[in-house]
């Protein structure tokens, strides 16, 4: 099942639906209640709810059958589909060959870093800064989890049991903050430096998150191309990780770490400028397009 949020217009309060194969995509929130389910209409508070996937394929069947909550795919503006993350936790390094391009040690132990859930942006929306704070913006093509069940001192066997899903995430960064400052938090926090999206892809549709082509292009090139199959540390490394230390809730997200090819370690480097446009995309589980923009 792939979950997004959308709205009718601009300023509608958005809801989680799920895109067809005919190119409409339908409100669970409107058919569910129709339908008799009590759907959330925002996605991490629906995937937070027991049995939530079969919520959906009623309502969904429901839809399908009544034409209620239907809307054409050119009626609504999608969002991104987790909006409001308690908490975005990133690993860095978490790729052999980007560590080793600056020249950084491999870690024995994940990374963790954090970005604050303002960060977060549509999978379509605008990536904007202020030159005057930042001349050194780059892109990081990453897979993105999304945490559906709470998890609290998991073991790493257990640990895809608390995973929703799978997101396309770009963590872009202000590398001179982030060098500057000796700790990345700043650099990686700037408003909306986390497009994600297009849509959350369930589990259950991925044939293997340990081995997805992933890639990153500016202006067409391409300059990032990995799979995750070369990740040091696995997705269920990750979540195990990280629940020993503090708590995961429905709707927190784990950026991954992102392949070789970022912009500021290239000869010369790529670093991203006022009209660029920025595509991140991951086998499966699609692409983002962000175009960049001065303040």
């Amino acid at each position: 099942m792939r979950l997004g949020q959308y709205s009718t217009t601009e300023a509608a309060q958005h809801w989680c639906g799920v895109p067809t194969d005919d190119g409409s995509i339908i409100n669970l929130a409107e058919a569910g209640r129709e339908a008799g389910l009590e759907i959330p209409r925002s996605s991490s508070e629906f995937i937070a709810t027991w049995n939530w996937q079969r919520k959906a394929e009623l309502a969904l069947e429901y839809a399908d059958e009544t034409g209620v909550g239907v809307y054409d795919a050119d009626e609504v503006t999608r969002h991104a589909p987790i909006d409001d993350p308690g908490k975005v936790v990133c690993v860095g390094l978490n790729y052999e060959d980007h560590a080793e391009e600056g020249d950084n040690p491999i870690p024995d132990e994940p990374v963790l870093f954090s970005k604050f859930p303002t960060t977060v942006n549509d999978p379509d929306g605008t990536i904007s800064w202020d030159p005057d704070l930042t001349e050194k913006v780059d892109y990081e093509a990453e897979l993105v989890i999304v945490i559906g069940e709470e998890a609290r001192r998991v073991d790493e066997e257990d640990a895809f049991d608390h995973v929703a899903g799978y997101l396309v995430g770009n963590d872009v960064s202000a590398r001179d903050l982030q060098h500057g400052d000796g700790q990345w938090v700043r650099g990686k926090s700037l408003d909306g430096f986390a497009p994600i999206g297009p849509e959350l892809v369930t589990t259950d549709e991925v044939s293997d998150p340990h081995d997805l082509e992933i890639w990153a292009e500016v202006n067409g090139e391409r300059l990032q191309d990995s799979s995750t199959s070369n990740f040091i540390f696995g997705i269920d490394e990750l979540v195990s990780f990280c629940s020993q230390a503090f708590t995961l809730e429905p709707g927190d997200l784990i950026f991954t770490g992102t392949p070789p090819g970022v912009g500021v370690y290239r000869e010369p480097p790529v670093l991203l400028e006022d009209g660029d446009s920025v595509t991140i995309g991951i086998e499966e589980l699609g692409e983002l397009t962000n175009d960049c923009a001065f303040e």
